[in-house]
């Protein structure tokens, strides 16, 4: 659970859900059918380390990641890691280095940024060559600090910038691969998967065949915006073949929730999300993944779809 959905959000036009203190948003998560992990954004969520850690144990949760947000601050409006002064740059960086420092304290896995406000809103904006580059610099950069704390980046199409630098799965690949840090990884959100037009399931095989670790953020919308809602809901297949991919790679962390309840209740509207993400991925797991891709290599369509229709739709 990405806790922060927990309490207050708001957009242009209104406000959603009441405001809530971290530590009862721990307690919310308790309340949700098969959550027990957490993913915090730092720095405005947590306590100190201690009181941080007193509040996990209270409520009996383990961490997923540790989210830090660089686009908050009113410097990095415009962006963050990509902008021409070095000086904000820099303070960017450190607010990284601050989250692995946090991370490592608390004993979280990784550190995941998406870098949102670093991007374009119209045309002659910002030097493509430039901001390129200093992206590079800066998630390398902050890569190479606590190597054992592994930094994982979120690539989305738009918002809060019309066009953001990271705009697909396969931009925040190459990039990655230019800083040449090994202890990097992709945080891959389903709804900005196919938000960006990608299949989430591809892009997810895509990354750990270039070697790059994977996190999943589960979620779903109508693929032309980040509507945050609960997994399935719209792109139910989309789902499953994640899922089978999951399996097939050994998938070993949170399936974190990134979704929005907006005018449901919240608890009930989490507990749908964890209701179908858990039963697809034990419906995914029931598949005879040898079976399927046997019948890839054989390029036999139409007994895949066979399959599809009476093992997956149950038709």
């Amino acid at each position: 659970m990405i806790i922060g959905f927990l309490g207050k959000t708001q957009d242009r036009f209104s406000e959603y859900q009441s405001p809530v203190t971290t530590r009862q948003k721990l307690a919310l998560v308790g309340e949700i059918n098969g959550m027990d992990g957490v993913e915090m954004v730092f720095p405005y969520e947590n306590g100190d380390p201690s009181e941080t850690m007193h509040w996990m144990n209270e409520y009996e949760l383990k961490w997923a990641a540790i989210n830090v947000n660089i686009k908050r601050e009113a410097e990095w409006v415009r962006g963050s890691l990509s902008r021409p002064d070095k000086g904000i740059r820099d303070r960017a960086v450190d607010m990284i280095r601050k989250a692995k420092d946090f991370a490592k304290a608390v004993g979280a896995p990784l550190v995941t940024c998406c870098p949102l406000s670093d991007g374009y809103d119209i045309l002659f904006q910002i030097s493509y060559r430039d901001s390129w580059r200093f992206m590079i610099e800066t998630i390398g950069e902050a890569a190479e600090y606590l190597p054992e704390i592994p930094l994982f980046i979120e690539p989305k199409y738009s918002e809060t910038r019309v066009h953001c630098i990271l705009d697909s799965t396969s931009k925040a690949l190459l990039l990655l691969r230019e800083t040449g840090n090994p202890n990097t990884g992709i945080t891959l959100d389903f709804g900005h998967s196919l938000q960006s037009q990608e299949n989430p399931a591809q892009m997810y095989a895509t990354a750990l065949e270039a070697g790059f670790d994977v996190y999943l953020h589960t979620n779903d919308n109508d693929s032309r915006a980040d509507w945050d809602l609960p997994g399935a809901s719209h792109h139910f297949l989309h789902y499953v073949e994640l899922m089978f991919y999951a399996h097939e790679y050994g998938y070993h962390k949170y399936f974190t929730t990134d979704a929005s309840p907006r005018i449901f209740d919240r608890v009930e509207f989490f507990n749908r999300h964890a209701e179908i993400t858990a039963g697809i991925w034990e419906l995914a797991g029931r598949l005879d993944r040898k079976k399927y891709f046997q019948l890839m290599a054989k390029e036999d369509y139409n007994e895949l779809m066979r399959l599809v229709n009476r093992e997956i739709y149950r038709l």
